[in-house]
């Protein structure tokens, strides 16, 4: 490991305990700042209710809340996603309503992105929606070092990603699989000072509004890369932080669905490689059929959004 980044890791890592809520209030008192929080959803009815609901109770009260605007931007569900998170409190956003004059493309980058003209608050939150068992520190802890430190533009959440009972290796830290093979190894050989990094495409993570609008978004799995990558070219190293948050559970996905990840999050990192030559950007796989093994051919995400900061309606809305 690079010195640079051992340092880093003395210096920009913390636990959520670091800064109590009583602390972040304060902070951002005095600070002035607003706190947008960001719940990407497709189809979680199971328990994006639950997430809006400790957010609303532990987060949003009082006369200074923590958290200004809580929205849930949907990206076509088809089940009651939308109906629970609404009852739940919070303001449910159609992806397909923010920026109607594009096209909306399929994948979480993409919500992400239009996130950026849906919401208002100075630092940007991004949480899943598919936690179970979710904590409030989960918000605070990412926010707080951007409410308490000038110098950091960017946090990531970190925390044990046990498997879930049940599956092959299931354990505390066993989760993550995409991450060890894929994306570690991509940002070890060609992003060192990216290696300190717990979680690296973790879901949850906050930021200055004013890097996010300046940042290009891949539009399906790779954003979370993407996004690491470009904030480490933008702000540098030391703008960029990681918070201990403890446990995170959530719905794990098959292997193929992970292997589509997988393609995704290496297209990513050859675009910003090498602009020029790029891979072929097709994945097959393998379902075992009645006569043998069936290849099924998949395109793998390769669009990107360009930074929101150069989209006119974003401009205007910003000038008024």
């Amino acid at each position: 490991m690079l010195e640079e980044v051992e340092r880093w890791l003395s210096s920009r890592s913390w636990s959520a305990a670091d800064r109590p809520l009583g602390q972040l209030l304060e902070a951002k008192h005095q600070s002035g700042r607003t706190v947008s929080v960001v719940l990407p959803a497709l189809d979680e009815e199971a328990t994006v209710g639950a997430i809006v609901a400790v957010i609303r109770a532990e987060l949003m009260t009082g006369p200074l809340p923590l958290v200004d605007e809580l929205i849930v931007l949907d990206s076509g569900s088809t089940d009651r996603t939308a109906e629970v998170a609404a009852a739940a409190g919070a303001r449910v956003v159609p992806r397909d309503s923010v920026l109607p004059r594009l096209p909306a493309l399929p994948g979480k980058g993409e919500v992400l992105w239009r996130s950026l003209l849906a919401t208002t608050g100075d630092i940007v939150c991004f949480i899943d929606a598919d936690l179970r068992e979710f904590s409030a520190a989960f918000v605070f802890g990412i926010v707080g070092p951007l409410l308490t430190d000038p110098d950091i533009q960017f946090v990531k959440a970190m925390y044990d990603r046990p498997l879930e009972t049940g599956t092959e290796g299931a354990g505390a830290g066993q989760g993550g699989r995409v991450t060890e093979l894929v994306a570690r190894p991509l940002l070890n050989l060609h992003w060192p000072q990216l290696a300190g990094f717990v979680q690296p495409l973790g879901g949850e993570y906050a930021a200055r509004r004013s890097l996010l609008e300046r940042l290009p978004f891949p539009v399906g799995y790779g954003v979370e890369l993407g996004l690491l990558v470009d904030a480490l070219h933008t702000v540098g190293l030391d703008a960029l932080a990681q918070v201990d948050v403890g446990v995170r559970k959530h719905r794990h996905q098959d292997g193929q669905a992970l292997g589509r990840m997988a393609a995704a999050i290496y297209r990513t990192a050859q675009l910003r490689l090498a602009r020029g030559h790029l891979v072929r950007p097709r994945l097959t796989q393998f379902d075992r059929g009645t006569d043998g093994f069936v290849p099924r051919t998949t395109d793998v995400d390769t669009e990107e959004r360009q930074p929101m900061a150069e989209i006119p309606e974003y401009a205007e809305r910003r000038a008024a």
